[in-house]
């Protein structure tokens, strides 16, 4: 993974920044796309998914307009509904996720640690990057995600059955009794 010097900044400021609000989180998006399928991340808005309190995104907000980062109340207030904390570090757009329902909370809690430039940070565990690639219609990058051999087929299963999307999970085993995973196509999501 190659991420540009402007990226890793704005990077290192939104872990410092989590970190002193004791706020668990991950990446997703470009840089946990980049962690498991390679790649130079260089543009585009770093995602960072944060365990917190609704009452919490305020703070995030203050906190951030004090260390560096370009709050625009405006857009902080657009994006109250959906539950987004936008910010710019120097040139770089950071949204800050809020992890407000149980499936996130759990997708944080399973993230797994990568290198970048001499730290550790925690992106999505590849099934939870692949579900989100999934709602994003990213089938290719879903399909090459699942070729890995250590990727947890049934764990990507249960998780697209919780969240209704039966019709992505692909077959069933017949000796365990359970939904097996296979790799979506663009038809699979959608409805007939």
């Amino acid at each position: 993974m190659e991420v540009s010097d402007r990226v890793v900044r704005a990077i290192d400021a939104i872990v410092e920044l989590l970190a002193k609000l004791r706020l668990e989180s991950m990446f997703v998006g470009s840089i946990a796309r980049a962690a498991w399928l390679g790649g130079t991340v260089d543009g585009g808005p770093v995602d960072v998914v944060a365990v917190m309190q609704p009452q919490q995104k305020n703070q995030v907000a203050m906190m951030a307009s004090n260390r560096g980062f370009r709050v625009d109340r405006g857009e902080v207030e657009q994006a109250e509904e959906l539950d987004l904390i936008p910010l710019h570090y120097e040139d770089v757009r950071v949204h800050v996720l809020v992890a407000s329902n149980a499936l996130y909370a759990k997708m944080v809690g399973a993230a797994r640690p990568v290198s970048l430039a001499d730290r550790e940070l925690k992106v999505a565990a590849p099934e939870d990057l692949a579900l989100l690639l999934t709602l994003s219609e990213d089938f290719e990058a879903v399909q090459k995600l699942m070729a890995d051999p250590g990727f947890a087929r049934d764990r990507y299963n249960e998780m697209l059955m919780a969240i209704g999307l039966r019709s992505v999970a692909a077959g069933a085993s017949p000796a365990a009794g359970r939904p097996r995973a296979a790799a979506p196509t663009r038809d699979s999501g959608k409805h007939r």
